[in-house]
């Protein structure tokens, strides 16, 4: 374990991609031990893609970029200015519940914060909102894609501690919608500090054209959530029809996409998703040698002795999790820990999809917390500002975010009641 380690962050440290890091280092472990040859190593890692789960993955993130493109985001935005931008702060509020449809769709924390910056960012810097606290609300709104389902690392968590994505999904829509609410009450508490602006009004007629104009945009949340829970669809059945809805929407319908620009827009989706699914490979060898490896079973003997409560091991564990946010992504925390993790959670009486909700707000911590937040490195592309001025508006986020954090952890029904209601214990 210690020579895996200083591998590890050595290769790290040299700026080595993560699935040749994870790769290496557990190739070099399993060769050394002589359990497996490099060819057995190599056949391993393909059939770890021998998952149907696996398959979602290109679809949901193709269903994201094609909404992100197709015109899509921009008639659930002006829906919400519609409704209740004529509120103090009302883009505010625009861009916490844009951001919270979105996510509905995106299954991504960069792609939602991506969208909802492009459209909303512009006017709230011209109408006085300041770049510190307009990034940061768009950074932190754009979180939401990581939480509220679909979700890819809800998904890969799943493949990972081999649990239900109907599950996890229910899981997530409470804690999902509390931070929309609590994003939403700062934002409204701002704006009477900071005298923020309103929108004009707009009469019932106007309100009722841009929800039939935004109404189509909602068939895909829709798609998703009745396939899945109405056991109408898999989990991959339900990811192609998003990605066959949303391309239609996108080019016939809201025409944000050209016909001749459907391949493109399909192969970058494909290329974004193919470096998760690298990573995924090594991941899937790296936790096969941990289990072999009996480093777990260890692990639980360990804690044991140290006779922790359950919420003294939750909050070490989160602990960790937020100091690993500040150095890696997201999909890195989650292939290299759930191994890890995952066995120790029988010993604390700690359910994995309780466990699986509070590492997605973990993430969702990580993707806003400076140095390696990705949200942050976007919104200052977009508001042609600096990664200096990003990271200033964003701490009263990150504490919004640990109070959920704590909220979720130390009331597990918040994550459970939902799943147990539609599902059983």
């Amino acid at each position: 374990m210690l020579l895996l380690l200083v591998l590890f962050f050595v290769l790290l440290y040299l700026g080595t991609p993560l699935f040749v890091v994870l790769g290496a280092s557990v190739s070099v472990l399993i060769v050394a031990e002589g359990h497996m040859s490099l060819t057995l190593v190599a056949q391993k890692m393909i059939d770890e893609l021998n998952n149907d789960l696996l398959m979602s993955l290109p679809f949901f993130g193709m269903a994201a970029v094609f909404m992100q493109r197709g015109g899509v985001a921009k008639s659930l935005v002006d829906l919400a200015i519609g409704l209740i931008g004529w509120m103090r702060g009302g883009l505010g509020l625009v861009a916490v519940a844009a951001c919270t449809m979105f996510a509905t769709i995106s299954g991504s924390s960069v792609t939602t914060a991506l969208a909802m910056g492009v459209l909303l960012l512009p006017s709230m810097l011209a109408k006085g909102y300041g770049r510190p606290f307009s990034t940061g609300l768009l950074g932190a709104g754009g979180t939401l894609g990581i939480l509220i389902p679909p979700s890819l690392p809800l998904i890969l968590y799943a493949i990972l501690a081999e649990e239900s994505v109907p599950r996890l999904f229910l899981a997530a829509v409470i804690p999902g919608l509390m931070q929309a609410l609590l994003l939403a009450i700062y934002v409204i508490v701002m704006a009477r500090v900071r005298n923020l602006p309103a929108e004009p009004r707009q009469s019932a007629g106007e309100i009722g054209v841009l929800a039939l104009r935004a109404a189509p945009a909602l068939l895909v949340p829709i798609v998703i959530a009745v396939g899945i829970y109405g056991g109408l669809l898999t989990i991959t059945d339900s990811a192609v029809a998003a990605a066959f809805v949303s391309l239609i929407l996108s080019i016939f319908v809201y025409r944000g996409v050209k016909l001749r620009e459907t391949i493109s827009v399909i192969g970058e989706s494909i290329y974004s998703v193919s470096a998760i699914i690298l990573i995924i490979m090594t991941a899937m060898v790296f936790g096969h040698w941990v289990t072999e490896s009996g480093v777990p079973a260890r692990l639980v003997e360990w804690t044991s002795s140290l006779n922790l409560q359950p919420w003294q091991f939750i909050v070490i564990v989160m602990l960790i999790l937020i100091v690993l946010g500040t150095i890696l992504e997201i999909a890195s925390i989650l292939l290299i820990t759930t191994p890890i993790l995952i066995p120790l959670l029988g010993a604390y009486d700690i359910s994995p999809i309780h466990f699986g909700i509070l590492m997605a707000i973990n993430m969702e911590i990580a993707a806003i917390t400076p140095p390696v937040g990705l949200n942050l490195y976007v919104l200052a592309a977009i508001s042609k500002g600096t990664t200096s001025e990003v990271n200033a508006g964003i701490w009263p986020f990150v504490v919004l975010m640990l109070g959920l954090l704590l909220l979720v952890a130390f009331i597990p029904g918040l994550t459970l009641w939902l799943p147990e209601m539609v599902y059983g214990p």
